[in-house]
């Protein structure tokens, strides 16, 4: 069996798409479909069934597909083993973290890694939630930092958890704001302000829309953004307030005013990786790199 072509295959069954595993392996959607083709070849039975423009697995399919990912699993495991001998942690993990997170957990792991394993290294990816657990199950990442809060996105059998943090959800107010008052904030009273979003169908835009539909508004949305860096600009330049994790806020940095809120809500920062027996080495070595930097585990952890 072809390595590359049992990974596109996992990569099908993960993204749903030819034209998505294309983009994911850098390759053209008719290249995609002929390696697949290949493999139905190489197997002797039919993987996929095509109706129309659209395909999906067979039973058959299905199967190799997500055995394929243990294949791959213990392959990059016995690579890692016969250069490092199994002693010290070695090659590739591929570390795919949401925004907040990466400044806050991942490079600081990073940074720890890279003086004690100098034959490890950790290929950094922006992942959000929304897409980093199909992202781990498509072989794309080795280990996601992401929330277990974003319940689109159904955990299984085959992913396991290592509790990192948890994130309070803040009310962020420019600099003199009439509303940056001491204590716990009432979404209620900032109905009439200007809010600035995170883009739609992101896990963050969502919450924020339900915790102002919860406090009984809709929300006066003046700006989008995928970078919490212009949100925090937007906000400390008078033009919106917005609701932002906790480990987004660099105070620091902008001059901002948070605030807690009077209903209290957390995320829960959890890594996550394929549930392989054991991990391997150097994806052991990130995890415990990251527990280090993101501190004691949460309580019941």
């Amino acid at each position: 069996m072809n390595p590359w072509r049992l990974r596109l295959l996992s990569l099908l069954d993960a993204l749903g798409t030819v034209r998505a595993v294309a983009e994911a392996a850098g390759l053209s959607p008719s290249s995609v479909s002929q390696q697949l083709a290949v493999l139905e070849t190489e197997m002797r039975t039919q993987l996929i069934e095509r109706t129309g423009r659209r395909v999906r697995l067979t039973s058959a399919g299905l199967i190799l597909a997500r055995r394929a990912r243990d294949v791959l699993d213990h392959m990059d495991s016995v690579e890692a083993e016969l250069r490092g001998f199994g002693r010290e942690p070695a090659g590739r993990v591929r570390l795919g973290a949401f925004q907040s997170a990466v400044h806050t957990l991942a490079v600081p792991a990073v940074s720890r890694l890279a003086s004690l394993h100098p034959h490890l290294e950790v290929e950094l990816l922006e992942l959000e939630p929304h897409d980093s657990l199909p992202a781990l199950r498509g072989g794309e990442a080795d280990i996601v930092i992401t929330t277990t809060d974003f319940d689109e996105q159904p955990l299984g059998e085959d992913i396991d958890l290592l509790p990192l943090a948890t994130d309070p959800v803040l009310l962020v107010l420019p600099p003199g704001h009439p509303g940056s008052g001491r204590g716990p904030a009432d979404l209620a009273a900032y109905a009439d302000e200007p809010w600035s979003f995170d883009v739609p169908q992101s896990y963050m835009a969502g919450l924020a829309l339900r915790l102002c539909r919860q406090a009984r508004f809709e929300p006066r949305v003046v700006s989008r953004f995928a970078n919490y860096m212009l949100t925090l600009q937007h906000v400390e330049a008078g033009l919106a307030v917005a609701l932002l994790p906790g480990m987004a806020v660099d105070a620091g940095r902008y001059r901002v005013t948070t605030r807690e809120l009077a209903a209290p809500v957390t995320r829960s920062i959890t890594a996550a990786i394929r549930r392989t027996s054991p991990p391997r080495t150097a994806v052991q070595a990130v995890l415990d790199a990251l527990r280090r930097v993101s501190g004691p585990a949460p309580a019941g952890a």
